[in-house]
C-alpha cells in the first residue's frame, strides 16, 4: 500500500512500477499466502527492509533485518558500503536472509517470525569483494551458496561462484568453484538468485550494468555446471531501461512472476512486476514484442490472485504507524516509524519521541570526528525513501536551540543536497537555505556547503514545505535562489509559481515516467509559513540528484553548524505528504 503512488487500477489490473521507491536489489519469496521481500540499504540503518504483501502489488513495511552493523566504521556514514544485495529464503520453518558487505564478508540473519526480531548478523565468510549471495537447499540433503564479485574490492568481475554451506547456514564447507564467466557473453554478471526446478539448477542473474542491462538465466543439470545461458528479459522496444535483478516467485494458484528493478536515475531503483512462464524448462518474462524470443517488460497486467480468507496466514501482530509507504508521520508512537533510516548506526542520544509525546525531537549535535559539521558527514540524518515522482512534504517545526549555530530542518539528500532550516545565530534567529556539493562520494567522503538564502524569523514555530515535480521541458531553469533572495526577501508563492511556469512545462506523463530518464527531469523547491496558512516561496529550484548507490532521499536533521557542543534541539510535530499525479 502506498499513499503517494498507486499501482492498482480500477479494472483488476496493475501498472508498473508497482513501487516507485528505491528498494534496490529486491528478492522475494512466498510462504503460505504471504509474500516477503528484502532489499539493499548500503549505509542507511536500520538496514535491509522487510516488506510484506498478499498480492505482489500492495506492499507494507514490517521491519528490518539489521538494527546496526557490527563494525566501528558504521558509527559514521560509510557511503557506498554497508549492506548490498540480499537474498531471502524459507527453509524448514525458518526465514534466512543472506547479506553481503563488500568490505567485510557474507552474513546471515534468521527469524521464525518475519514481523519480529531477526538474529544478530552471523559472518559465514570473511571476504573482501564477495557480494550478492543466495542459498539453495537441495533435495540431496546438501546446501549451497552462489555469489558474485565486486571488482572495486577484489579485482574480479563478471563471474559467479558456488560453494557448499552447512544446512544451518553457519559455515562454508568447501572452497568456491567458478561456475560461469560472463566476460564475453554477459558482462557485469552479478546479483544471482539460486533455484532448482525439474532437475535443473538455475541462476537468475542480471548482466550489462544497472542502467541498461538485461536479465540472464543460467541452467545446468549439475550444481557446479557447466551452465548454459539465455537472455530472458531486456528493454527491447519497450523503452523501460535495464529491466533486471530480482526474484522469481510462484503465486497461490501456481502462476509465476518476476519482481525486478529499473534504474530511475536520481529516484533510485524502482520496482516492476513481470508475468512469467516456462517453456522447455526455460523461463520467459514479460511479453514478446519484436520476434526475437526475448521478453520485454509490461506496462500493465492482470493482478495476481489473493488467497481466500480461509487460506490466509494469520498475522502475528498489529502493524505500527509508518508501515504504509508514502504515508504521513504524526510521531504518535514511542518508537520511530519504519519509514526512517539513519545515515549510520543509530544512537539513542540523537533523538527522542518521549520528551514531548507526539513530537520527534532531534538534538543539535556536533561532530567531533570532523572539522566541519556538514550533513554528508553526519550519522544523525533521519532519511526516508522517496515514494513517488511528485509530492509535497510539509513539516511543522519548533526550535529549542541553546547555542549559536543550532539548526534543524528538512531537505533532499544526494550528491547535491539542500535543506531549509531554522537556525540560531549571533544576530538572532533565521530561516536559512543551505546547499551541499559532494566532492568525494565514497566512505565518509568530502563535501562543501554554502548558504544560499536567509531571512530573519522571530517565530519559534515555522512550517516548512518541499515540493518535488517532474518537468517535461526546461528552459533557462534557475538552479538556485537568485541574489535578491539571499537578502531575505521571499516571494509570494502564487507570484513565484506564475513566473516559474514561463520557463518550464511541468509534469511528465505516466508513460514518460515509466520509460526512464525521469531522474533528469525532477526538480524541487521550498516554501515556508509562519501561520500554517499562507506560504511564501523561496525563489529557485534544484535538480534531484542521486546519492552513492541510492536515489535521492527526503530527510529531517538537526546539528550545530559551528560544530560546538550543545544541548539544543529541533522538534517536529508531523511530516505530511500530498500526492502529485499518481
Amino acid at each position: 500500500m502506498n499513499a503517494l503512488w498507486k499501482a492498482k487500477t480500477a479494472d483488476g489490473r496493475y501498472q508498473n512500477p508497482i513501487l516507485f521507491a528505491d528498494y534496490s536489489d529486491p528478492d522475494v519469496i512466498r510462504v503460505g499466502s504471504d509474500y516477503f521481500m528484502v532489499a539493499s540499504s548500503f549505509t542507511y540503518l536500520p538496514g535491509v527492509p522487510v516488506l510484506h504483501s498478499t498480492n505482489l502489488v500492495d506492499w507494507e513495511r514490517i521491519g528490518y533485518c539489521v538494527k546496526e552493523l557490527p563494525f566501528e566504521r558504521y558509527n559514521r556514514p560509510a557511503h557506498g558500503a554497508g549492506t548490498w544485495a540480499p537474498s531471502i529464503r524459507w527453509h524448514d520453518g525458518t526465514f534466512y536472509v543472506f547479506i553481503p558487505m563488500p568490505d567485510e564478508g557474507i552474513f546471515v540473519t534468521t527469524a521464525k517470525d518475519p514481523w519480529g526480531e531477526w538474529t544478530p548478523l552471523h559472518c559465514i565468510k570473511e571476504a573482501k569483494g564477495w557480494i550478492d549471495p543466495c542459498p539453495l537447499w537441495d533435495e540431496d540433503g546438501k546446501a549451497y551458496m552462489v555469489f558474485a564479485y565486486a571488482k572495486s574490492r577484489c579485482g574480479i568481475k563478471h563471474k559467479l561462484s558456488v560453494c557448499e554451506i552447512s544446512l544451518d547456514a553457519r559455515r562454508i564447507l568447501s572452497e568456491p568453484r567458478l561456475v560461469y564467466d560472463g566476460t564475453q557473453t554477459n558482462p557485469t554478471l552479478e546479483g544471482p538468485k539460486f533455484y532448482k526446478r525439474n532437475g535443473w539448477y538455475y541462476l537468475f542473474a542480471p548482466a550489462g550494468g544497472v542502467e541498461t542491462g538485461w536479465q540472464t538465466v543460467l541452467r545446468s543439470r549439475d550444481v557446479y555446471g557447466p551452465y548454459e545461458y539465455r537472455i530472458v528479459l531486456h528493454e527491447g522496444g519497450s523503452g523501460i531501461n535495464g529491466p533486471h535483478q530480482g526474484g522469481w516467485v510462484e503465486d497461490t494458484e501456481g502462476k509465476d512472476w518476476f519482481v525486478h528493478f529499473q534504474d530511475a536515475g536520481a529516484y533510485g531503483r524502482v520496482l516492476h512486476l513481470q508475468p512469467m512462464c516456462w517453456n522447455r524448462d526455460w523461463p520467459f518474462m514479460g511479453t514478446e514484442q519484436n520476434g526475437d524470443g526475448i521478453g520485454e517488460p509490461v506496462e500493465e497486467w492482470e493482478l495476481p490472485p489473493v488467497a481466500n480468507e480461509k487460506e490466509k496466514t494469520p498475522k502475528p501482530r498489529t502493524l505500527r504507524e509508518g508501515n504504509v509507504l508514502g504515508g504521513d508521520d504524526e510521531f504518535a508512537s514511542e518508537e520511530l516509524s519504519l519509514a526512517w533510516q539513519w545515515q549510520a548506526n543509530p544512537r539513542e542520544e540523537w533523538y527522542s519521541t518521549a520528551k514531548r509525546p507526539g513530537w520527534l525531537r532531534l538534538y543539535t549535535l556536533n561532530n567531533p570526528a570532523r572539522e566541519q559539521n556538514l550533513l554528508w558527514y553526519m550519522g544523525n540524518v533521519c532519511t526516508q525513501l522517496l515514494q513517488a515522482p511528485e509530492f509535497t512534504a510539509t513539516a511543522l517545526l519548533e526550535g529549542g536551540f541553546a547555542e549559536n549555530g543550532d539548526m534543524a530542518g528538512m531537505g533532499i539528500l544526494g550528491h547535491l543536497y539542500t535543506w531549509l532550516a531554522l537556525e540560531k545565530t549571533p544576530a538572532g534567529q533565521r530561516l536559512a537555505l543551505y546547499r551541499g556539493d559532494v566532492r568525494v562520494i565514497q566512505a565518509e567522503g568530502e563535501a562543501e556547503e554554502s548558504l544560499l538564502w536567509e531571512t530573519p524569523v522571530e517565530n519559534k514555530r515555522v512550517w516548512l514545505r518541499l515540493s518535488l515535480e517532474t518537468r517535461a521541458e526546461v528552459q533557462g531553469e534557475q538552479k538556485e535562489p537568485a541574489a535578491s533572495a539571499v537578502l531575505g526577501q521571499p516571494m509570494d508563492l502564487q507570484l513565484s509559481r506564475q513566473k516559474e511556469a514561463k520557463s518550464a512545462a511541468i509534469g511528465l506523463s505516466r508513460r514518460e515516467i515509466l520509460t526512464g530518464g525521469i531522474g533528469e527531469h525532477a526538480f524541487y523547491h521550498y516554501s515556508y509559513s509562519l501561520d500554517g496558512e499562507t506560504y511564501l516561496e523561496i525563489p529557485g529550484s534544484f535538480p534531484l540528484k542521486k546519492a552513492t548507490w541510492t536515489g535521492g532521499k527526503f530527510f529531517l536533521a538537526a546539528r550545530n553548524r559551528e560544530n560546538v557542543s550543545s544541548q539544543g534541539y529541533g522538534e517536529f510535530d508531523y511530516v505530511r505528504f500530498d500526492a502529485g499525479r499518481r
